[in-house]
């Protein structure tokens, strides 16, 4: 086993150089002037302020889309989690099958047919409302198949036995009981959740509206402007925004685990 460990470390660090040597060169590339003279050309807070000053906006709205849709797939997911853990029989299997039909298929598509659902519903249209819908239907099945898994469990099932023998009802059984037990479950999901949603591109290219960007949608308009330092300055804004969030999750997730979990 000790003569692995040198090996196991070398290839970990080459996987690690791998994926984030490009990211650092991106970001890199927002501090200089022009890319092409690398660091003889000068370096620059220009590329940085420019991004932030067009595209500060799609910051707010992406954490308010993505907090809210945690918080809608909780609402939604938790208690639908239940009733599939629950259930027997062919339709409770159909129903969960249909629930991932929105993972399966292209974010485009999906995108398609909310347009010709709701698209002439015009505020409605037009509104971040409208990508939180389908950020929520995208990153619903996460959520509920994730809680499902928790609520499986035999000594889930046990507890709430208990509960119900000592004539808890189900309001009771199910917010201050079985919640409770399953909430490493339901922060694992909403991790998962929030981070798909902050970063989905396909289905929100498709719903968004010029006065309804996210930060992938501007992360893209600003790769479209032909200037690298740009969606390289760009880039950088994606990552001062997400990974604290990220980190701040995973620290709940790890929190959480640690006195609840089972």
């Amino acid at each position: 086993m000790k003569t692995r460990s040198p090996i196991l470390v070398t290839l970990t660090m080459i996987v690690l150089i791998f994926m984030i040597s490009p990211m650092l060169i991106s970001i890199t590339a927002a501090f200089l002037q022009q890319y092409s003279r690398g660091l003889s050309g000068g370096l620059t807070l220009d590329w940085v302020a420019h991004v932030f000053g067009q595209y500060g906006s799609t910051v707010t709205a992406s954490i308010l889309i993505a907090t809210s849709c945690v918080i809608g797939n909780a609402l939604i997911g938790v208690p639908c989690a239940y009733a599939l853990a629950r259930a027997r029989g062919r339709w409770a299997r159909s129903f969960e099958e249909m629930l991932t039909l929105p993972v399966a298929v292209p974010g485009l598509a999906t995108g398609l047919a909310l347009i010709l659902t709701y698209g002439e519903w015009r505020d409605f249209r037009q509104s971040y409302a409208f990508i939180l819908v389908g950020h929520m239907v995208f990153t619903l099945p996460f959520m509920v198949r994730t809680v499902s898994a928790a609520f499986q469990r035999a000594e889930i099932a046990s507890i709430e036995e208990a509960a119900r023998s000592l004539g808890a009802g189900f309001i009771t059984r199910f917010l201050t009981v079985l919640v409770p037990v399953v909430l490493p479950s339901i922060v694992a999901g909403s991790l998962m959740v929030f981070t798909l949603s902050i970063g989905e591109f396909n289905l929100t290219w498709l719903l968004h509206t010029p006065l309804t960007r996210t930060l992938p949608v501007g992360l893209a308009d600003s790769y479209a402007s032909m200037r690298i330092e740009i969606g390289s300055a760009y880039t950088l804004m994606f990552f001062i925004v997400v990974l604290p969030l990220l980190w701040l999750l995973n620290l709940a997730a790890t929190l959480t685990q640690k006195r609840y979990g089972t």
